[in-house]
């Protein structure tokens, strides 16, 4: 004699009280819990990293902008398209150092640079020709900032020592000591050069 078979309720309830117990809890409690401890621990960081200009939002630390006047400092370049420093394209251009299309790439943004400031034959730094991993580094070395300083300073009329003490003023270390290189955020040291009188 074979073994009656359970009825597909009693299957059933236990599996759909499972998944409605477990929707519940990564659905709505977990992500309650992770957003409020972010809010009291870290509410800036959680609420984007915003800088705020007479208490409205002008950026985030966290993304670039798009800089082109001479009268400020341009970020790196953006890997996102169609729009630059879009946060939903954010992608690296996957170009290896070989890859010709890299140089196709590398080369109109040298002449633009170029072209900016053309008695500045200090060789151009990397990361003011190549896009981040990310496409969206807000950040750049102190020599692509230094190697800017001239033409920011002939543009706005500023001494070069000025603008010089400015990226020096707005100057991060390495992370813990050790890790990454010396950079600045562009938009916070392009919004301290708006703020000079």
């Amino acid at each position: 004699m074979q073994p009656e078979n359970p009825p597909m309720s009693s299957i059933l309830r236990p599996a759909l009280v499972l998944f409605a117990m477990l929707t519940g809890l990564t659905g709505i409690v977990y992500p309650l819990a992770v957003t409020g401890l972010a809010q009291a621990l870290f509410p800036h960081r959680a609420n984007g990293s915003l800088i705020l200009l007479d208490g409205k939002p002008v950026g985030s630390r966290l993304i670039a902008q798009s800089f082109t006047e001479a009268k400020y400092f341009w970020s790196r370049p953006s890997a996102t398209t169609p729009q630059p420093y879009s946060g939903t394209g954010s992608a690296g251009s996957n170009l290896g150092p070989l890859n010709p299309a890299l140089i196709d790439a590398i080369k109109p943004r040298i002449a633009a640079l170029r072209a900016a400031d053309p008695d500045n034959k200090v060789p151009v730094p990397v990361d003011l020709v190549t896009a981040s991993a990310s496409g969206l580094d807000p950040e750049e070395s102190l020599a692509a900032a230094q190697y800017q300083a001239a033409r920011v300073a002939r543009a706005r009329g500023l001494p070069l020592a000025q603008v010089q003490a400015l990226i020096a003023a707005h100057a991060e270390g390495r992370l813990w000591g050790v890790l990454g290189e010396p950079r600045v955020n562009v938009l916070e040291l392009n919004l301290a050069l708006d703020a000079l009188k």
